[in-house]
């Protein structure tokens, strides 16, 4: 039997990377100082900015808003409903609950009243549902924190997306994304700064801290995730990690710190988009052009 390294009691969790025990009281203090040094290690924000941490309804968006609120951080909570049918019914409950159990403010943004639902943008565009949907919420975080008066937007981006994405665009040399892979995005040119507290925690570690945290979350993927790259590359990194602890963490650690100064390069000029004003490389922006396709798609039927 396990004891916890800090008081000896019986241990509820065991970290094989870094060899130490914990008692569930131990595990969450262990949890939050981590947060916090890692939020200081970057220097993410400070206790005078106000947080938009976007929410899915997932173990880890929702760890990191919990964690922030008991570390005395202004966060609110951002939930963006794709109209996924039960999966978005479900997860947009579980995020009104757990705001409202904490008395903490969730903006709500429903795509069926902005552009399209994501089935029906599917029905309609050519591309894999994942890369559209990055791109909405990608636009509707940045949008929202604007227009509320929030200076960061914080993700709850975990070490086994963050490995899997550099591992995806390693096999592709992908430098574009390679060069802007950063658990911190600076703000300028129209973009509040956005942040990854988690990045330093599988998500296995976050489902702990949610579980030991009492923290109701929804366990099902997004059904339009199914068969996606990532899942697989993801598969591949934990058999590695499941014989060598520690191997995910050394990898995106390292390329942080040896080749990610290496690959930084000037960034496109960005300007506001002539339609909703967001920055875009281009006279309108990417989301604006799918409205308009959207519309055009829709007249035409």
């Amino acid at each position: 039997m396990r004891r916890c390294y800090k008081c000896g009691q019986k241990a509820v969790v065991y970290l094989r990377q870094y060899r130490i025990a914990f008692c569930k009281e131990h595990y969450l203090e262990w949890y939050l100082k981590r947060v916090q040094e890692t939020i200081k290690e970057f220097r993410m924000f400070g206790k005078g900015d106000r947080v938009l941490v976007a929410v899915s309804g997932g173990k880890d968006s929702l760890s990191l808003w919990d964690a922030l609120h008991r570390l005395g951080y202004e966060a609110g909570g951002l939930y963006i409903d794709l109209g996924i049918g039960d999966y978005s019914r479900r997860s947009r409950e579980v995020c009104e609950k757990f705001a409202r159990e904490r008395s903490l403010k969730l903006h709500v943004v429903e795509l069926s009243k902005e552009i399209a639902t994501i089935p029906e943008i599917r029905e309609k565009e050519k591309r894999p549902a994942c890369s559209f949907c990055g791109q909405i919420k990608r636009y509707y975080m940045n949008h929202v924190a604007k227009k509320e008066g929030y200076s960061v937007v914080a993700t709850g981006h975990n070490l086994d997306d963050e490995s899997a994405t550099l591992f995806s665009n390693v096999l592709s040399w992908n430098m574009d994304y390679l060069s802007r892979q950063f658990p911190v995005l600076l703000e300028g040119e129209g973009f509040v700064r956005k942040v990854k507290p988690l990045f330093k925690f599988t998500e296995k570690e976050n489902a702990l801290y949610a579980f030991l945290s009492g923290i109701e979350f929804v366990e099902e993927e997004c059904p339009f995730s199914e068969g996606a790259s990532s899942i697989e590359y993801k598969r591949i990194l934990s058999e590695i990690e499941e014989k060598s602890p520690g191997t995910k963490l050394r990898f995106y650690m390292d390329f942080l710190r040896r080749m990610h100064p290496i690959l930084q390069q000037d960034k496109a000029q960005l300007n506001p988009c002539k339609v909703c004003g967001e920055p875009t490389s281009s006279e309108v922006c990417s989301i604006c052009r799918l409205r308009e396709r959207l519309s055009s798609k829709a007249l035409s039927f």
